[in-house]
């Protein structure tokens, strides 16, 4: 596939070398600002030829060889002529004209029309004229690339990162940091462990914008540490359209060989199950028993490519003076994922490393299928100038089968290991919004913005079934079913687990706003006071179900060496055979309420023609309650009062300095004051909650310096810090039997700074080369270092990172764009740091460190005539492994050439992946 695309790209170069016609080039640019005239036309004087300046105020005309009298016009300034320019076949020209604004007077003109949003121009914009820190990508940008959903259109954004493949780093800071709105709205969360919007479930064709704020402010959420993500679906259309995509996937090492599936419901291909898996209602365990299907070993079968399809369809509509868009955007995607994980399991703490002792070390064959349909359909209402009204819609319906073959050694009994788990879940997710923004009085200086949002969350996982087969070890004995014994039912043998969560969030938010005038009447320059509230309530129920097949003195011991597709029919279970027996403790059931009200009052003051003051108060009430079967296990009430402040200083119109502060908070979730226990398969990991939890304080403090070049154009540099009262993390109690116990825990006091730098810059006017004129780059970078002090606990280590963090990330892209003949490419490289994923100790428990993966994706993409577009490229061209190391000698860091580099939590290689794709505009 590399070499197909090299021979491609070579081919076309070649081609583009023996072109007939000359080139005029060059960038159109305002005397003034500087910046390029955008609007502005470049054509041969007395004809028709002729060539628009794009965002950047570049443009580019092809001409035939001869000589030229050229004039560079736009309404408002003085039109530009230039004589006598010679074109010579196959070379560019470069012209460059710096225009000047028109004495004449203009008459008053208003304007009224929908603002695009989506651009790098208007995001670039949006960026320089922010109130606060902030970081962003268009949709400009983000068609640029072969990036499928937001989780990984977000890692290209500076000081972001990406775990799991869906939950996002900010800064270093784990998922549960960070605050998502979809919309302007809360974003539901289907995770059981995380508080995380899972990035993975929205399709990057249709979002408009992702913006990052990493500083405070009263209008933001209160609850954030890393940043407030937002993340803008398309909303708004200019005309209409329809666009159907195709695309089919190939993914090394799993496509066309085998993988591992379970027994398929007749709805799987659609994201849910109808009914096959599930629980019978009614009667006693055994009664339960007989009507279970006997499914517990999976079915080989052969990996198809993935296949991803998309229809979108925009609409506008004009009834009399309103004005009405429609955006609907179906998207579907069915995919298989297959690897091998190497996972090793140590013993306790050994007083040197090289004592150290394998408990474990199985080789696990990881299948995983996804299926996921998504439906955005969005309306927007002009009902005047004044009034526009937003009704948004997103519904997610996202179903996954992973089966688990895990074999090797289990030491301390000195057993050969053969196991199997199956597991489907799905989820349903709705997210709906209705907003308003009016306009409000004859002097126009008063807006009121409102918005009513509601999200429903549905997880199935049925029937999660787990066995294990052992042997002496060194015999080529049979593998025999480990069947536990009558009143000692657990997670792991024999075991099959029942779960569903439902959520339901109401929102209703509301702010008043009032312009002063200031130094004159323009929006730049107004004094603004801002009021406004927010409420949500949040309910949850969870309810997990889990029975285990045992024996007792009256089980027929021939029972016992049947293999695992016969050993459990149903004419086994009964008084001689097997008992089914219910292990669900009154903690496996939770029903939880999150209860907030806030309020706020902001200041905006534009002092001087130069510094621009910001800030207020947001005044927060949060009671959060969970109910553990019939107890109440957990109940905080906090009232935090969080102040910001956030300052810039223009020192031109390209370049200025921001200064923030801010008090934000993050406060515990439920599965994390949960008290039950859930054994994960794939992690050998069992995780429970701590009633005892305290909501976390963090001081924020930025600086930064932001230069735009020009209108698209950004180059900024920061510093930030941040202190931590009682941070939450995730860390090891004890190993014991075979799973690692994991919890959450406060950590006293941390702190976490860094410095990022970003640019995006265009070659443009630096060359005279057309095609180096024709690249742009994207390059962004982060420096963390972050510490938690653990005060008198000398069973903690000290001086180490905080879970989550990486010391390091870099992005960069490079990206091509030819108007003239319809091609685009792109390269893009990224890399994270290593970072604890578990917090160990000094005395039993090793930390985990998720080591540094360098990933390039190269991506080519060409327009055939007005409605064809081809796009072709490899994800993960590397295919370094992802690997998870024990930290034998405690030292924060996985050492080179020890034994620490070879001993794996968990290490794997998903494959490179290609694909080849249509999109066909109507």
């Amino acid at each position: 596939m590399r070499l197909t695309l090299l021979g491609f790209l070579v081919l076309w170069l070649n081609t583009l070398a023996f072109g007939q016609q000359g080139t005029l080039a060059g960038k159109v640019t305002d005397k003034k600002a500087g910046e390029g005239v955008i609007g502005a036309t470049v054509l041969v004087t007395g004809t028709t030829q002729a060539a628009p300046v794009n965002v950047d105020g570049s443009y580019t005309l092809p001409l035939d060889p001869g000589t030229y009298n050229i004039t560079m016009t736009y309404v408002g300034y003085q039109p530009l002529t230039f004589p006598g320019i010679v074109i010579t076949s196959g070379q560019t020209t470069t012209l460059n004209g710096v225009m000047e604004e028109s004495a004449t007077s203009l008459t008053e003109v208003t304007v009224t029309g929908v603002k695009q949003t989506g651009t790098e121009v208007a995001l670039i914009q949006d960026l320089k004229r922010s109130e606060v820190v902030v970081s962003g990508m268009s949709n400009d940008q983000i068609v640029k690339s072969l990036d499928r959903d937001a989780a990984e259109v977000v890692k290209r954004i500076p000081g972001v990162t990406v775990q799991s493949n869906n939950f996002i780093v900010i800064r270093g800071l784990a998922e549960r940091y960070n605050t998502v709105l979809l919309n302007d709205a809360l974003t539901p969360s289907a995770e059981v462990d995380t508080r995380s919007f899972s990035f993975d479930i929205l399709p990057s064709s249709v979002i408009d914008r992702v913006l990052i704020f990493k500083s405070g402010s009263p209008e933001l959420p209160g609850e954030m540490g890393g940043g407030v993500v937002k993340v803008y679906t398309k909303n708004s259309v200019l005309e209409n359209a329809t666009t159907a995509s195709v695309s089919g996937w190939y993914r090394s090492g799993t496509t066309f060989n085998d993988y591992l599936s379970s027994a398929r419901s007749g709805t799987d291909a659609l994201g849910f199950d109808d009914g096959k898996r599930q629980l019978p209602t009614g009667g006693s365990e055994n009664e339960i028993a007989p009507k279970l299907a006997n499914t517990w070993f999976p079915r080989s079968v052969t990996a198809r490519p993935d296949v991803r399809l998309s229809l979108g369809l925009n609409r506008k509509f004009e009834i009399g003076s309103k004005y009405l868009s429609n955006v609907t955007s179906l998207s579907y995607s069915n995919t298989q994922e297959r690897y091998d994980v190497t996972r090793k399991r140590v013993e306790l703490y050994q007083q040197a490393p090289e004592l150290m002792n394998l408990r474990s070390d199985y080789n696990d064959n990881r299948s995983l299928a996804t299926t996921r349909l998504g439906i955005i359909h969005n309306w927007q209402v002009r009902l005047n100038d004044r009034n526009r009204i937003d009704f948004r819609n997103f519904l997610n319906q996202y179903g996954t089968d992973e089966v688990i073959h895990r074999t090797g050694v289990f030491y301390p009994q000195d057993q050969e290991r053969d196991e199997y788990a199956t597991h489907y879940q799905s989820r349903t997710i709705y997210s709906g919004q209705l907003q308003g923004q009016h306009t409000v009085g004859s002097t126009g200086h008063t807006s009121l913005t409102w918005s009513g949002g509601y999200n429903y969350v549905f997880r199935d996982e049925p029937d999660y079934r787990r066995y294990q087969g052992q042997r002496a070890r060194g015999t080529n004995d049979p593998f025999l079913v480990q069947v536990p014994l009558a009143n000692a039912p657990n997670q792991l043998d024999a075991s099959r687990f029942y779960s569903d969560l439902k959520e339901n969030t109401y929102m209703l938010s509301g702010q008043w706003e009032r312009r002063f005038n200031g130094r004159d009447t323009t929006s730049v320059n107004q004094y603004k006071l801002r009021v406004g509230f927010y409420a949500e309530q949040k309910a949850r129920s969870l309810n997990n179900d889990y029975f285990s097949y045992t024996q007792d003195r009256d089980t027929d011991p021939a029972l016992l060496a049947l293999p695992i597709d016969r050993i459990f029919d149903p004419a086994n279970v009964g008084p001689t055979g097997f008992k089914f027996e219910r292990a669900t403790r009154p903690e496996d059931r939770y029903n939880a309420e999150n209860d907030l009200v806030a309020g706020y009052v902001g200041v905006v003051a534009p002092l001087t023609e130069k510094l621009n003051v910001s800030g207020g108060v947001r005044l927060e009430y949060n009671r959060k309650y969970l109910i553990s079967g019939n107890d109440l296990a957990y109940e905080e009430k906090r009232f935090i009062p969080m102040p910001s402040l956030n300052s810039t200083f223009n020192f031109n119109d390209r370049s200025l300095l921001r200064l923030a502060g801010s008090v934000t908070v993050n406060r515990p979730e439920f599965r994390e004051v949960a008290p039950y226990i859930f054994y994960d398969f794939s992690t050998g990991t069992a995780v429970t909650g701590n009633t005892g939890l305290k909501t976390a304080s963090i001081y924020n403090a930025d600086l930064r310096y932001e230069f735009y070049p020009s209108r698209s154009e950004l180059i900024s540099v920061g510093v930030f810090y941040k202190h931590f009262r009682n941070a939450i993390e995730q860390t090891i109690l004890a190993q014991g039997g075979e799973a690692i116990n994991v919890s959450y825990q406060n950590s006293p006091t941390a702190y976490d700074y860094g410095v990022e730098l970003e640019a995006r810059k265009s070659l443009v006017g630096l060359s005279q080369s057309a095609f180096l004129q024709r690249l742009n780059f994207v390059v962004n970078a982060s420096l963390i270092k972050s510490e938690v002090t653990l005060g008198n606990d000398q069973r903690q280590i000290t001086n180490r990172p905080l879970q989550g963090q990486s010391p390091y990330v870099v992005n960069v892209g490079t990206f091509y764009q030819d108007d003239e003949h319809h091609w685009q490419v792109s390269a893009q490289y990224n890399v994270v740091g290593p970072r604890i994923v578990l917090v160990g100790d000094r005395s039993d428990n090793f930390s985990v460190i998720d080591r540094q993966r360098h990933i390039v994706d190269l991506s080519v993409t060409k327009t055939v005539g007005q409605h064809l577009e081809i796009k072709a490229g490899i994800q993960d061209l590397l295919n370094q492994p992802v690997r998870q190391s024990w930290d034998l000698n405690r030292d924060n860091k996985i050492n080179r050439g020890t034994l620490e580099e070879s001993t794996h939590f968990g290490s794997y290689k998903r494959g490179q992946y290609s694909t080849l794709g249509l999109t066909y505009r109507f």
